[in-house]
């Protein structure tokens, strides 16, 4: 198949990194490990589009080049990734009526609360008519699944459970003799978490961590810290770590996404509240590498831990569930390494990424025809 692909909240080129573009660009790189063809239709953002003025005789430019570009070129399906209220495409139906081709796209949402607050109501509406466009819907979350139902028939709209490599993020022995040894810190149990450092929700996920830990160390739990990530909030957060927990906080920086199987590997428990969190592939990458995960039990997290079984997933805000649900598995090693076993079984099974798009690529073709 030859397949165009687009993006319109973040282009697979952005500099910055999040679990957004990993999804992305995992698609893509599927698609082509499959021998299919993926052109990339635009870098055109429609981030906010709707209240940026100045933007939209580009975009009216931008539709008319795409569709003289690619006309002729036996484009087989147009695939776009991600359209919501925040960015709703506004391209890709356009583009593929004209080429005369499906319109697919992947984590569609639809979500009635945006008619409710005027600075989400055109989005809401421009994101709606791209939803009922849509040949096909696929989406990773089951919230956006039951979302979807009260918008498209059941026949257009498909699940497909979010998924990564996981022979890229399996438990390495070496490293985490290598790591833990560079970090001294001996038998301590260590808490890994990673995040950007960006202000807003995920500053305020590793505030929660950090705290929390602080907490325990003050009951005279002994513990380490390490947080992979960087961006603006480091100075205020490396602050109050050492506040809360002096000098048994470790700042990692910026970590490849490639490394951090080193980083799992050494760690012993993956700490993350995941406020807001659209899905959190962190959480199945630390899985995959047997380590078990304390997080709030919503938005995306559940679809990617099993509480009790891979992690503990605690009420939103609650504090006092959050520290307890991590002392419990610092306290109860065989707990947490059977958890953390349960983990990496579970990520096999259900979260390979090439299991799961394999029923997408199925789909696609069956749109397509011979």
């Amino acid at each position: 198949m030859k397949i165009c692909f687009y993006a319109p909240f973040k282009p697979l080129g952005h500099p910055k990194p999040s679990g957004d573009l990993v999804t992305a660009r995992g698609i893509v790189e599927f698609f082509e490990s499959r021998g299919h063809a993926v052109i990339p239709a635009s870098s055109l953002r429609c981030r906010w589009i709707y209240w940026k003025p100045w933007l939209w005789p580009p975009l009216l430019q931008e539709r008319r080049r795409v569709v003289r570009r690619l006309s002729g070129r036996g484009v087989d399906v147009w695939f776009s990734y991600h359209s919501y209220y925040k960015a709703p495409d506004l391209l890709g139906p356009y583009a593929a009526a004209r080429l005369g081709v499906p319109f697919v796209l992947f984590q569609g949402v639809f979500s009635t609360k945006r008619r409710r607050d005027w600075k989400t109501l055109p989005g809401f509406h421009l994101n709606r008519r791209t939803l009922l466009s849509a040949d096909r819907v696929f989406t990773n979350k089951q919230v956006d699944r039951r979302n979807l139902r009260r918008l498209l028939p059941e026949d257009r709209i498909h699940y497909v459970a979010p998924g990564i490599h996981p022979e890229e993020f399996a438990c390495d022995a070496q490293a985490r003799e290598r790591l833990r040894r560079e970090w001294q810190v001996g038998e301590e149990p260590v808490v890994l978490a990673v995040a950007m450092f960006r202000p807003g929700v995920k500053a305020e996920g590793l505030a929660w961590v950090i705290r929390a830990c602080g907490e325990l160390g003050r009951r005279g739990r002994r513990l380490r810290v390490v947080i992979a990530g960087d961006g603006r909030e480091r100075p205020r957060l490396m602050r109050l770590a050492q506040t809360e927990l002096p000098d048994r906080v470790r700042f990692a920086g910026q970590v490849e996404r490639r490394e951090l199987y080193r980083y799992y590997s050494a760690a012993d428990l993956f700490v993350f509240p995941g406020i807001q969190e659209s899905l959190g592939m962190v959480y199945l990458e630390a899985q995959s590498c047997g380590l078990p995960v304390v997080a709030f039990a919503n938005a995306g997290v559940p679809e990617a831990v099993r509480h009790g079984t891979t992690g503990l997933l605690v009420p939103m805000y609650d504090r006092r569930a959050f520290v307890a649900a991590i002392e419990r598995l610092l306290r109860d090693g065989d707990l947490r390494r059977r958890m953390g076993a349960n983990a990496g079984r579970h990520v096999r099974r259900l979260h390979d990424l090439r299991k799961n798009y394999a029923e997408m690529e199925s789909v696609l073709q069956e749109m397509v025809g011979p």
